[in-house]
This record gives C-alpha cells, structure tokens and sequence, in this order.
C-alpha cells in the first residue's frame, strides 16, 4: 500500500512539473512591418499548431528548446528553436520575406508585315480611270464609273493575304508551361536542413529521396493538399521505407 501512495505521489508531481515547464508563448508574425494573417504556426516538437489572426498576432503553447515552424505558401518557410529567454519575454517577432513571383515563360517572335506593292489590277484600274474621266471631259458621257473610286477586289485580295500570313505566325507562337511535380514541391516547401538534419540525407541521398518519393502514388494526393504537415509526415515516412530499402540493398 505504502509502494503504490508514493508511485501516484510521484507520476502525480512529474505531470505537475510539466504542465509547469509548459508555457503560452505569444507573438506576432509581420512582413516589412505589415502584419501576415492565416499564417500556419507549428510547434513540431509538441505536435501542435494555431494560425495567426488578421493582426499577425498568434499564441501557442511551447517549452524551452521547442522548435515552431512558420509557413505560409507565398513566403519562405520560417523555423524558431524557442529559448528560456524568449518565453521569458514572451512577445516574439517574427519576420517573414515574400517569395519572388514566378512568371511563365512566353515565346515572344517578331511578326514581319509584307511588303505592300502596287498591285498590276491596282495599276490597270488607275488607267482605266484616268481613261474614263477623259472621256467623260471630251464626251459629257459617264460610263458608270465613280470618280476617284478604287478597285475593291484587288484591295480585297491584298487584306486576304495579308490575314493568312498573320494567322500562320500566330499559330508559331505558344506559351510554355510546366506542371509542378512532387519534387519541385517539397524542394521549395521543405529548407535544406530539414533533410540534412531531420531525415539525415546527403545531397546524393536527397535526390535519389525525393525520386523515390514521387514514384509513390500517394505523392499526388500531397501536391494536391500542398499542406506542409502533411508533406513532412509523408517524408518522415517514406524516409524509414528508404533507409530499410538502402539497408537490404547493402546486405
């Protein structure tokens, strides 16, 4: 009886020790000085996380040595190991930098214009009506001509075939686009280090890694998601097939 009252004694002041230890930590999240909302706030080591509100402001529960992750699509991932000293202060800032906008590539080409010459029907109608006038002049009869009229089927022909030679310039030029893979997207989501020093992969493992990784059917669903807690899960997943894979390749 003595045995178990100081086995419950005990288990009951570790857990009193660690709710102890365990603090809210609040914050703000800004990009040059303006506050970033709906930003995901992590704490990857208590598996736990908040988003920030329309103030940039956030408040999460943490311990010393924690490490919180911030990451929102259109900036670069953020990672803050928590100190003693900053639960103690208890007002952190966090600064985020803008991803640079990715424009897609377009094939520019030049579009030459035909030359425009005088036509030989441009030229007959020009002397025909020059004919006509005459002979109107010296005559008083009009043949039903329009003074000063221009031959409508030869400028016709020349419109015609300058909108076909149009059109089939058009028709060269195309726009370049590419499809974001697996890949590229954990490359660009994931900082360097966390394949260096939470998967422990060399640069020759991590592009072999993510090879592997995207050859796994389920690495659709996850571009698809383009959730960051997720992928990580995945990764951490696929890094324990990976490292029982290289393992029976050696032996």
């Amino acid at each position: 009886m003595r045995v178990k009252l100081l086995t419950t004694i005990s288990i009951f002041t570790y857990q009193i020790s660690v709710s102890q230890n365990e603090k809210v930590l609040n914050g703000k999240v800004l990009s040059q000085n303006i506050p970033l909302s709906k930003v995901e706030v992590i704490n990857k080591t208590a598996k736990i996380s908040t988003r920030t509100n329309t103030l940039g402001e956030f408040s999460i529960l943490v311990r010393s040595n924690d490490s919180v992750l911030f990451f929102s699509k259109d900036y670069f991932f953020k990672r803050l190991k928590i100190s003693q000293e900053n639960i103690d202060q208890n007002n952190i800032v966090v600064n985020m930098i803008l991803k640079p906008e990715e424009l897609e590539e377009v094939l520019i080409t030049n579009i030459k214009f035909p030359k425009v010459n005088t036509p030989q029907e441009v030229s007959d109608s020009i002397a025909l009506l020059k004919a006509s006038q005459s002979l109107e002049k010296y005559t008083g009869v009009n043949d039903g001509s329009i003074a000063n009229g221009m031959n409508f089927m030869a400028m016709g022909k020349g419109l015609v075939d300058l909108f076909k030679k149009e059109d089939a310039t058009n028709k060269k030029s195309k726009k370049k686009t590419s499809e974001l893979d697996f890949k590229t997207f954990a490359e660009a989501t994931c900082p360097l280090d966390f394949f260096t020093k939470d998967l422990k992969l060399n640069h020759d493992e991590k592009t072999l890694f993510l090879e592997f990784c995207t050859a796994d059917p389920h690495s659709e669903v996850i571009l698809k998601q383009k959730n960051l807690l997720y992928t990580m899960d995945f990764l951490y997943a696929k890094n324990e097939e990976f490292k029982k894979l290289k393992t029976e390749i050696k032996n």
